[in-house]
């Protein structure tokens, strides 16, 4: 018998990488002021540069001032909750998640060549939707969009329009001083700045999705991932899992405060909750939607002749083995073809399971855990998490 044949696989072009990170305006400017390294990133010691340089003057003027543990009028800068994780952890993030999709997009584009997604006849248009995302990222309008929006948004939103989550800026003559003023002019329009940052390179990755899901990827549609051969996208929510920690951890933080000290029950805090898990949710997996026209096309263009083969064999197999009407030799019955008949089934199911969205439950867990982590800090507040363990296990004894 001959030796089967080995197809070889499609290699990749380290060439054909993209990422969403590398040489963007903003990583320039830090890398000019040797903040970031030229040929790197960075990230680490950005973040702990940004954590401190935002922080550290707040922190300092408080403790100066007689503000942080305790305040004459007001509320001391050690009870306000946001600020601290604002400056000591969503900043960080924030950045430090630069690193993360840096590394995601680096692995993954690369696969749509070696997989076999993009064969030779869509390389050049492949490689233009390349060009056209760099264009993009390298472009400083949308920075200038996001700069202006920024600081837009901080002169317009006063920090007198804050009340209690400003208390502890504000001394007894009703002046805010230094610390304040750092705080709101500063910290909060670099705070902003990052988060609509986020949303433009989601938006980056989504418009370059969108070109690739036009090109006519060379889907499977019988391939095991049930996503037609994109089953390596699924993990693409994990990238942003800093980005999504930082943003939980802010708005827990400030449910935090409420419930301490303002008396905030959960009940009130399930809709606002609720909504933040579904909107950044959806924005987390927009992207991949891109590629729902191709994978439903792929669905319905395989569905008519996967039946047809599998009946065909079927027929065959009743005619050679059960009603013994021919003993004529073909492929579909042998080894060296399709197999048993049973193996035809199930590349069947494969195709009618294949499903219209990139997506796993690895990607639901990816967004929901870091969402939960803080959110689980709030609830213990109000229910304490050993008490509960403990009649749950009395319960199951």
């Amino acid at each position: 018998m001959a030796a089967p044949k080995v197809i070889p696989l499609p290699e990749s072009d380290a060439s054909r990488s993209f990422s969403p990170i590398d040489h963007e305006p903003p990583l320039r400017v830090q890398r000019a002021l040797h903040l970031a390294p030229v040929g790197g990133l960075g990230a680490a010691r950005r973040a702990i540069f940004f954590a401190l340089s935002s922080w550290l003057p707040i922190a300092l003027w408080a403790l100066f001032r007689g503000r942080f543990f305790e305040a004459a009028t007001g509320e001391s800068l050690l009870q306000h909750f946001s600020v601290h994780v604002r400056c000591l952890v969503a900043i960080p993030l924030l950045i430090l998640a630069e690193a993360t999709l840096h590394r995601a997009t680096q692995r993954y584009i690369p696969q749509f060549i070696g997989s076999g997604l993009v064969d030779k006849a869509l390389a050049p248009r492949f490689d233009a939707a390349l060009r056209v995302a760099r264009q993009w990222r390298d472009s400083w309008l949308p920075w200038v969009f996001v700069g202006g929006v920024a600081i837009g948004w901080t002169l317009v939103d006063r920090p007198s329009g804050h009340g209690d989550a400003m208390s502890w800026a504000f001394d007894e003559n009703g002046r805010m001083g230094f610390g304040g003023v750092w705080f709101a002019y500063v910290v909060r329009p670099m705070f902003i700045a990052l988060v609509l940052g986020w949303l433009w390179r989601i938006a980056l990755i989504g418009g370059l999705f969108a070109r690739l899901g036009e090109l006519g990827l060379s889907l499977v549609p019988s391939h095991p991932d049930h996503v037609g051969g994109l089953g390596f996208l699924k993990r693409l929510p994990g990238a942003f899992a800093p980005v999504t920690l930082a943003l939980s951890a802010m708005i827990a933080a400030q449910w935090a405060h409420a419930i301490v000290y303002h008396g905030q029950t959960l009940g009130a805090l399930a809709v606002p909750a609720a909504a933040f898990v579904i909107v950044w949710s959806l924005l987390l997996l927009a992207p991949l939607a891109a590629f729902m026209p191709g994978l439903h096309a792929a669905k319905r263009a395989a569905l008519p002749p996967y039946a047809a083969f599998v009946a065909e064999q079927g027929r065959l197999v009743r005619r050679r083995w059960i009603d013994g009407t021919t003993t004529a030799e073909t492929a579909l019955l042998e080894p060296e073809g399709v197999g048993p008949i049973a193996d035809a089934a199930a590349m069947f199911d494969a195709v009618r399971s294949m499903r219209m969205l990139p997506i796993g439950r690895s990607s639901f867990v990816q967004i929901a855990v870091p969402i939960l982590m803080p959110m689980l800090v709030v609830v213990a507040l109000k229910i304490p998490i050993r008490d509960l363990v403990l009649d749950l296990v009395k319960a199951l004894m």
